[in-house]
């Protein structure tokens, strides 16, 4: 396959995928502007924080996915390369522990106040009386909002300094993830209310988007405790800066931001923000994800996602319908022999049953296979007639999706 980086990665991941013979090409020059007349010819496009518009998705004459080298895919246009039958994946959770260590080291640095006594002790000021004065971590109450990969390196590490942590309760949490949260010892309030009333320090690790936009506004602020520390290291747009700003000004709430809402889109640049400035705001330049470790781990993410899709399997696809439309699910077990499942979907097509989702398994010995097809449109026994009377299919059934009778 041939691979584009449209931004740099680390040169093990890259030699990796050259191994293994890819043609790759890394060109971080490329910007969104230029994108579209150097994608022709790739099959793959890696990219980081290049933004990926459907000009450059049309322009491809062969391109099958795209990743991005990290969590968060809203650089892209996902929903034009899904009309465009382009796999956009990413690689979620592999710099969960470096961003987990700069919402823990944002933590230290507010209570002992690290940034204001260097900056002192720099211009020469010997304030011991100043910064004497610390509340401590050990004992504190931690509430974490959005408890993926990250909140739960946060938990972790939290725990690990005698924090107490607390979490909202919901009901869609996978097993795996509250297996976690009850080995690391997460507690659970009833709802955010009660969360942020109780805690000392509010952590936030929420995903971008019109659901979190202005999550942090003043009614938030206004139930967090006064002298409450707020931690945000996920996106900038997720707080009210203009809220967050009345309320270091009105009461003894701290805050420690790694993101704001109009930073340069750029590694280097000018910022103009009064929360930046803020005396009561630690500050760091978006930089969360930004450790070798990490770095080191999205690359050899990206490398299994793209050599994953060479084998025909497609790893985080964040633009597939989750429950596509579809009516039954037949199982067809058969002989493996050359046509069978052509003449399966033939009968299919025949009867204007449209192929919603597909596998084909061989057992052991490759003498026989089981396909299963996810339909959409009727399904009656004339059907199950019909595909078993094809030469070397063994037997068929059918799974009614709506009612979850089997014939």
């Amino acid at each position: 396959m041939r691979i584009l980086f449209a931004d740099s990665l680390a040169e093990s991941a890259v030699q990796r995928l050259r191994t293994s013979g890819n043609d790759c090409v890394v060109d971080p020059s490329l910007t969104a502007a230029s994108l579209h007349s150097h994608i022709a010819g790739f099959d793959v496009l890696v990219v980081r924080s290049t933004k990926v518009a459907a000009a450059a998705l049309e322009a491809a004459d062969r391109l099958g996915l795209v990743v991005r080298a990290g969590a968060g895919t809203n650089t892209i246009d996902a929903k034009r390369a899904a009309e465009l039958g382009i796999f956009v994946c990413n690689v979620p959770g592999r710099n969960a522990i470096a961003v987990a260590e700069l919402a823990i080291g944002l933590m230290f640095a507010i209570d002992r106040h690290i940034a204001p006594a260097t900056a002192d002790l720099r211009s020469g000021d010997w304030n011991k009386q100043t910064y004497s004065k610390a509340r401590g971590l050990f004992g504190a109450t931690l509430g974490i909002i959005g408890m993926g990969a990250i909140g739960l390196e946060v938990a972790q590490r939290a725990g690990a300094c005698g924090l107490r942590v607390v979490t909202e309760a919901r009901a869609d949490r996978t097993h795996e993830v509250c297996r976690r949260m009850a080995d690391i010892g997460v507690e659970e309030a009833p709802h955010r209310a009660a969360l942020l009333a109780a805690s000392d320090i509010v952590s936030i690790h929420v995903p971008g988007g019109e659901d979190t936009a202005g999550m942090v506004d003043a009614e938030f602020l206004a139930e967090m405790k006064p002298d409450a520390v707020l931690i945000n290291t996920s996106r900038g747009e997720v707080v009210d800066e203009a809220a967050l700003l009345a309320a270091l000004d009105a009461t003894g709430l701290r805050a420690g931001l790694d993101v704001f809402a109009d930073e340069p889109s750029g590694s280097a640049g000018k910022i103009s923000s009064a929360l930046a400035r803020h005396p009561k705001v630690t500050a760091t330049h978006h930089i969360g994800a930004s450790t070798d470790q990490a770095q080191r781990a999205v690359a050899d993410g990206t490398a299994e996602v793209i050599e994953a899709y060479r084998n025909g399997v497609v790893l985080d696809c964040v633009n597939l319908e989750r429950m596509p439309n579809r009516t039954a699910t037949l199982s067809v077990r058969h002989h493996d022999r050359v046509g069978v499942l052509a003449r399966v979907l033939q009968e299919l097509s025949r009867r204007q049953l449209n192929v919603a989702n597909m596998q084909n398994r061989i057992f052991s010995g490759s003498e026989a296979a089981v396909a299963v097809i996810e339909v959409a449109g009727a399904t009656d026994d004339e059907l199950l007639d019909a595909l078993g009377a094809i030469d070397h299919v063994i037997y068929v059934s059918v799974l009614d999706t709506h009612t979850a009778s089997t014939r």
